[in-house]
């Protein structure tokens, strides 16, 4: 049975039920519309959220993460995010439960990008999705550094 245990951030699942899930699919059909089935259960970006300031370079797709800092012992980053395209919004959301309400320092030490392979999205998704998650993350960890600067 799938699972969507919520963190911090509404709309994002837990990123281990996202692990095991994959694990419990064995058809790429069925992980597809699994990737799909998370990114419609993001929630919805604010239309003044979706600027050019937020908007993801390096994604062939329309793609939006919004960032907010948290200050306090460390800061703390929460991200919102969308895409106008159903796969990459599902990436999105896999990203998002990876690093939403985690601290500066845990982002900058994840590694998104060996989570996006051991899911064995990259074999499965073409080059230019694989490329738009990377610029994603690049994206994300410098936000990360921007509030560890800050702070």
């Amino acid at each position: 049975m799938l699972k969507l245990t919520q963190t911090a951030a509404p709309g994002t699942p837990d990123i281990a039920d996202i692990v095991e899930n994959f694990a419990l699919l064995d058809d790429w059909d069925d992980r597809y519309r699994y990737v799909i089935e998370l990114g419609r259960g993001l929630a919805p970006l604010p239309d003044a959220d979706r600027n050019d300031a937020n908007k993801v370079q390096g994604c062939t797709s329309q793609v939006w993460v919004a960032t907010s800092v948290r200050h306090g012992a460390a800061p703390v980053l929460d991200f919102i995010g969308d895409s106008d395209a159903h796969i990459v919004r599902g990436l999105v959301a896999i990203l998002l439960a990876m690093v939403s309400g985690r601290t500066a320092s845990e982002i900058l030490a994840a590694d998104p990008i060996a989570l996006f392979e051991t899911l064995g999205l990259r074999e499965h998704l073409t080059p230019q999705r694989s490329n738009g998650f990377r610029s994603m993350v690049s994206r994300i960890k410098a936000d990360a550094k921007a509030a560890l600067a800050a702070a």
